[in-house]
């Protein structure tokens, strides 16, 4: 029998049409021999929808109609323990079972669904699902919080100041502290979001404002850290869990400005705004389609493997798997890293719990197709239930035979 995976991607983010690009990606790819996909769609509301069109990158071109043509779904966990997918609505004399669920894969970015979110309502229900757990989840996508963890852990970020929308009252005395003790240029950057979203570059008093502005209308809270002007940015994943981690090949994103922007990663690629290819090692350049598993994060150019001598590369491997493990990790997750040319200072910019794309394209060079890849994911996934069924959750007491409340106004 086929192990039935709901697919789970969309949901309330900035990232949200990302996460579809990923999924459908991830869909295309996964082995359907082992697997039967059933993929659930949230909407920027986060109600999930099933429908006809819901696995076709087509039909997204027109998202007013998607919906119109889809139908509201929930997970429901039932008193044996399974859980199912079922329909908000039916007939009188119509089932509303959708499918039993083995297994959740979700293939969300973001806040509000990378963070923990997601995760925590999934491991509430008590269904197997691919990926970091809550805690890891949520420390991953908090930058500061992150870099608190990693900081302990010996593993090596930039310093920083965080600032929340409380203290943005005074505009005023949250510049000057930043001029004062980072200085010019500096990065203003929102905690929790990703794919470069509301990150911008301060040179002076008035694009720090600016900046800071920006950032601000993203998140309550913001970071601001020293700029590295001479730069080489390097990324790395992961696949694993805290028993067994391996590297994947590193790769070398190429922006199109001085910070790499939404728009390099998941829609231009480069200044003339054309679809991006993707660089392979030896300058192979292959087109960004859907089709092909070339789109979302795969389209961005870059150089695979990076422009790293030996050392620098097993260096950051090596750094990879240590943050991966620090922060908990289960699942694939890819590690960015920034390298002070000036000085060769290495540091663990952030972590992306869910990678665009799965980074399924840095795996693909050390030999491990996008198929396998899904394999090894979800089977982690299930070694952790296995491990999970394992603990106890509750012992049996006599507390509600003897417990009594006062009455009322007593």
């Amino acid at each position: 029998m086929k192990i039935r995976c709901a697919l789970v991607f969309g949901g309330r983010s900035v990232e949200h049409e990302i996460s579809v690009i990923s999924a459908l990606q991830a869909a295309q790819s996964i082995n359907r021999d082992r697997y039967e996909v059933i993929p659930v769609y949230m909407t920027k509301d986060n109600v999930f929808l099933m429908g006809p069109e819901v696995g076709n990158i087509e039909a997204y071109k027109n998202i007013k109609a998607l919906i119109a043509s889809s139908e509201p779904v929930y997970f429901v966990r039932g008193e044996e323990g399974r859980v199912y997918l079922k329909k908000v609505k039916h007939g009188v004399f119509q089932s509303d079972l959708v499918s039993e669920i083995d297994l959740v894969l979700p293939v969300v970015h973001g806040t509000n669904l990378e963070d923990g979110s997601l995760q925590g309502y999934f491991h509430t229900l008590g269904v197997p699902f691919a990926g970091c757990e809550v805690l890891s989840s949520a420390v991953g996508m908090d930058k500061a919080v992150m870099k608190s963890v990693l900081k302990a852990a010996g593993i090596p970020v930039l310093p920083c100041l965080e600032f929340t929308a409380l203290d943005y009252d005074d505009p005023d005395r949250v510049v000057e502290k930043i001029a004062s003790e980072i200085g010019y240029p500096v990065i203003i950057k929102p905690v929790n979001l990703g794919s470069s979203v509301g990150i911008k570059k301060g040179h002076d008093e008035e694009s720090l404002r600016d900046a800071l502005d920006l950032a601000f209308t993203f998140s309550r809270r913001v970071l601001a850290e020293r700029s590295i002007e001479d730069l080489k940015e390097i990324n790395c994943s992961v696949l694993g869990d805290v028993d067994e981690a391996e590297a994947s090949e590193c790769e070398e994103p190429l922006g199109s400005g001085e910070i790499l922007s939404y728009a390099d990663k998941y829609m231009s690629g480069g200044k003339n705004g054309k679809s991006a290819p993707l660089k392979a090692g030896g300058g192979k350049s292959m087109p960004a389609k859907l089709g092909s598993g070339k789109s979302g994060m795969a389209s961005l150019q870059r150089k695979i493997p990076a422009d790293i001598d030996p050392e620098l590369r097993e260096k950051v491997r090596t750094l990879a798997v240590d943050t991966f493990k620090a922060l908990q990790c289960c699942g694939v997750a890819r590690i960015d890293f920034m390298l002070d040319q000036s000085d060769g200072s290495l540091y663990v910019n952030e972590i992306n719990t869910i990678p665009g794309s799965l980074s399924f394209y840095l795996w693909e060079p050390v030999g491990l197709p996008y198929g396998k890849l899904l394999d090894r994911i979800i089977d982690l996934a299930f070694k952790r239930a296995r491990l999970d069924e394992k603990m106890t959750y509750s012992f049996d007491t006599n507390v509600l035979e003897t417990a009594h409340l006062p009455s009322a106004g007593k």
